[in-house]
């Protein structure tokens, strides 16, 4: 049996527990919250197929050609419906503008054509096809896999910054900055 400290002892003991625990991380209490359960919307697609991704994507990029086939941008003048709300709002090109008559000249092979409505699309235009089969067949579980193409941030901020150079290059009034002008 030990003898209960005394006196000195005591305040010893009690001044040592206190340094102590100014040095010990302090205790925190956290409050376990309970999970949320899945909506409606996180159930039904939990329950879709593996498929119905890529096919939901790929119905969009159909509508998306479709579309572009049967509105024929290239005929169709600056005034005609649909109209650019930026351009006839300011008068100049905003960042998209071009991009249906340069998606017209891509899908019939006309490549400096569409470079000339829209070059940073032409430019992306492989890059997001090769992301889109590759997520595809990456996702439909199929014997081979392609590799995922990894974008650096840099690359990305890199893009931006030409995508907005493009932008305001191609409002310019002189040479050789008319060129892009549409």
């Amino acid at each position: 049996m030990t003898s209960p400290l005394t006196g000195v002892e005591a305040v010893e003991a009690e001044g040592a527990a206190v340094q102590h625990a100014a040095m010990a991380p302090p205790v925190y209490q956290y409050y376990q919250y309970p999970a949320r359960q899945p909506g409606r919307f996180a159930r039904l697609a939990a329950r879709l197929p593996r498929w119905a991704a890529p096919a939901g994507v790929a119905a969009l990029i159909s509508g998306g050609v479709a579309y572009t086939l049967l509105m024929k941008p290239t005929s169709a003048g600056a005034s005609d419906q649909p109209t650019c709300i930026v351009k006839l709002l300011t008068g100049f090109d905003c960042p998209g503008c071009g991009g249906t008559r340069a998606s017209w000249y891509l899908l019939h092979g006309d490549i400096p054509a569409a470079a000339h409505h829209h070059a940073p699309l032409v430019f992306a235009a492989p890059f997001l096809a090769y992301l889109y089969v590759a997520w595809t067949v990456n996702r439909l579980n199929l014997p081979f896999k392609l590799p995922m193409l990894r974008i650096s941030n840099g690359a990305l901020i890199g893009f931006l910054v030409a995508w907005l150079a493009f932008s305001v290059l191609r409002n310019l009034p002189w040479a050789p900055f008319t060129y892009f002008f549409v």
